[in-house]
């Protein structure tokens, strides 16, 4: 009982401790986030400082430069005035008013003003009305505008800033045919400066003062310019944060400073010194540290949680501990308890099993009910009407339609389990791309025009520079056969599938191509884009009976490119059709001369051939007799792999002229079978036909019927004129 006592104390005691490690990472995260605030404001107002430093030197550089320009052009004017005087009014010491007009507004001048030695106007004219006369006088009293008069080859020039915000532009020069000065001046308007003159104002129009801070643009102490227009104008010794700023300010690193002497609160900002301009960029603390309180709130929120969920765990462990000592005292009750706990976790496990059986058999139900559907029904109706001989023969093309739908369902099931489980095997032959291509757009070309299709391929397209290459040339047709199929299916009637084929590359040994694939067909929606490679993934409720999918198609073509380090990109708009984007690597292959299989014996027919067929399967072998049968072969039936060792073994040499075995059979297989038969002792034994005809049809179960010593591999469910090509083919080879 001292220890049940004991155990709530020790959790008391631990709550100060708890305090204390919750105060020390509330204070860690606080100075890490205003630690992290205040960089992030420092680099912040830092690129704003800098970038608005070096527009204000280069709006002070466009606006010297277009100053000069127009003093020499008012120079220049100056000048023309002169060489006019002196072509038309030669000697005439003071021209008329009416012809000073004349020469102002043929040079755009606003005003012209002639002046004696001693700089007293003896004419004046002027263009637009405006008398600057008395404004201007003291301008041209200065020693340097009136030595032009003693040095013809000398020009003055000036700009005046008036108060109103417009400037003068004052030349003048000495007269060149008489004694005295001419001078001449522009009046540039308040709407071209406002238009053309680049201001610092209009810089700083679009910062916002909450988003960026204050911003400032000062000359010495003058504020020039600010997106706070209540300063501008005002001096910075006159602003306490400025003052501040600039008495601490060190380069572009963010400085603390008091936004004035009565208030505690403070400002945080930096200055950036320009050729002849200083820029300010501050913003108060509570913009700064904005995050802070949040992290901290978050921080208090993840403490509380933390402590809380050790506190549940120490208590459970308390709880577990008291448990402990009456389950000592109480064994029986310990170990029903175990086994209860065995039995739920197996019944957990049980029901996790079910769980996934049930999700793969609801996905599955209907596609694989809807087929056995139609042939079952179609077989009642067979059966229903007898003697109608033109329906049972449709019918018995409807049943091999879906019994095909049945049996590629089914294909499509084993492909994706054996890519999700990483059993996938590519082989590794030689290939002739030119002929692939022509292969599958060939077979592709009659599902195409039997739905009305338009197959279009790039012919322009680039050659194959490398035609031969590495690869497993089944999962390269089933790859582009599942993406044509898709653009079939999905198609309209009348609809286009066009392909374009690219040469992207090759580097050390390795070629990339790309092919492009588009369709004019019902298209897809971006959301289902984003799920097109998942199993089982339809857009269309109706995609399984409409359109005969399995939604396993794209998940199998997304395994293999994956399997062959590829790409594939896809592209879809509803309504408009759909573009797939295949991009392979392969190794590159030397050129192989091309093989053409032959029929040495020159027949097509299995007429007379002897068989061995092994078959465990009743309705199989029945199947398999009867068709061999009626291509006139004679066949020997046996039940396992045992019999046809014993069946081959207990018969003279050439007795058989082939055997046909299936693989998964009772007491020996068909590969062990092949191989013992292999190993005899007789001159048969190594030259006998040996074809597999089975239901593992994976190009993987192909390879081991060949290691095994196997001819052949032909999967179920069997075709015949491909049964009868094979045998015809190998029964000639071994004769």
């Amino acid at each position: 009982m001292s220890e049940k006592k004991g155990l709530p104390w020790k959790q008391v005691r631990r709550w100060p401790f708890d305090i204390l490690i919750g105060i020390l990472i509330l204070a860690a995260v606080g100075v890490f986030s205003i630690f992290s605030d205040m960089k992030s404001t420092e680099s912040k107002l830092a690129d704003t400082a800098n970038y608005i430093k070096n527009q204000c030197n280069g709006y002070n550089r466009l606006n010297l430069a277009s100053e000069a320009k127009s003093l020499m052009r008012i120079m220049e004017s100056v000048r023309q005035i002169d060489r006019q005087m002196s072509y038309e009014e030669p000697g005439k010491m003071v021209p008329s008013e009416e012809s000073l007009k004349k020469y102002a507004q043929e040079n755009y001048v606003t005003g012209v003003f002639i002046l004696d030695a001693d700089g007293q106007i003896q004419s004046q004219a002027q263009v637009d009305g405006l008398d600057l006369k008395e404004e201007l006088l003291k301008y041209m009293e200065v020693d340097t505008l009136l030595e032009t008069e003693h040095f013809p080859e000398k020009n003055y020039g000036v700009r005046i800033e008036r108060e109103d915000g417009t400037y003068i532009d004052l030349a003048a020069c000495g007269r060149s045919d008489a004694s005295g000065i001419l001078v001449a001046y522009y009046h540039t308007p308040l709407d071209y400066v406002n238009s053309f003159y680049l201001s610092f104002q209009s810089l700083l129009s679009g910062y916002n003062l909450e988003e960026e801070g204050t911003i400032i643009v000062a000359d010495g102490t003058e504020i020039l310019a600010s997106n706070n227009e209540t300063l501008i104008g005002g001096s910075i010794d006159d602003i306490a944060i400025l003052r501040n700023i600039r008495q601490k300010g060190k380069g572009s690193k963010l400085v603390q400073a008091k936004s004035n002497e009565e208030t505690l609160k403070h400002d945080f900002g930096l200055m950036e010194h320009g050729r002849d301009y200083y820029v300010y960029v501050y913003m108060p603390e509570g913009k700064v540290f904005s995050s802070v309180p949040k992290n901290m709130v978050y921080a208090l929120f993840l403490c509380l949680l933390v402590i809380g969920v050790l506190h549940m765990a120490r208590w459970n462990i308390a709880q577990r501990y008291r448990e402990e000592q009456i389950r000592i005292q109480q064994q029986y009750a310990q170990s029903l308890q175990n086994k209860n706990r065995q039995l739920k976790d197996a019944v957990n496990q049980a029901d996790r099993a079910n769980a996934a059986k049930t999700s793969f058999l609801s996905r599955m139900s209907h596609d694989i009910r809807t087929p056995l559907n139609g042939i079952i029904g179609l077989l009642k109706i067979d059966e229903a009407h007898p003697d109608d001989l033109e329906l049972i023969s449709t019918n018995r093309g409807k049943i091999m339609i879906a019994a095909n739908h049945l049996l590629s369902l089914i294909n499509d099931i084993l492909q994706m389990s054996k890519l999700e489980s990483g059993e996938i095997a590519l082989s590794h032959e030689v290939i002739d791309l030119s002929q692939l291509a022509v292969e599958i757009i060939t077979i592709v070309e009659q599902r195409a025009a039997e739905t009305g299709i338009f197959l279009g391929y790039d012919k322009n397209s680039e050659q194959v520079k490398y035609p031969y290459i590495y690869g497993s040339p089944l999962h390269m047709r089933q790859l582009f056969l599942n993406i044509y199929s898709n653009c079939i299916k999905y198609n309209k009637i009348g609809g286009k599938v066009t392909t374009t084929f690219k040469y992207i590359g090759a580097h050390d040994g390795t070629v990339t191509y790309q092919w492009i694939i588009s369709d004019t067909g019902i298209g897809m929606s971006q959301e289902f884009l984003d799920h097109i490679f998942d199993p089982f993934s339809q857009e269309r409720s109706d995609a399984r009976s409409v359109y005969n999918g399995t939604g396993l198609g794209m998940a199998i073509v997304k395994g293999l490119v994956d399997e062959m380090n590829g790409t594939i990109q896809v592209t879809s708009k509803e309504g408009e059709g759909s573009t797939f984007i295949i991009t392979l690597p392969f190794e590159i292959a030397e050129e192989v001369p091309e093989s053409k299989e032959q029929n040495i014996s020159g027949v097509d027919s299995i007429r007379g051939i002897h068989l061995l067929l092994a078959e465990d399967n009743d309705l199989n072998a029945e199947i398999a007799e009867t068709l061999l049968g009626d291509e006139g072969a004679v066949i020997t039936m046996v039940r396992d792999g045992q019999e046809a060792i014993d069946a081959f073994a207990g018969n003279p040499p050439g007795t058989f002229d082939a055997i046909l075995m299936d693989v998964m059979m009772p007491k020996v297989d068909g590969l062990a079978a092949t191989r013992t038969i292999r190993e005899m002792e007789r001159e048969d034994a190594k030259k006998i036909p040996i074809i597999a005809m089975t239901a593992n049809a994976f190009d993987e179960d192909a390879q081991n019927c060949l290691r095994a010593g196997m001819n052949a591999h032909l999967s179920k469910p069997l075709q015949m004129d491909k049964v009868i090509a094979t045998i015809v083919k190998f029964c000639a080879v071994s004769k």
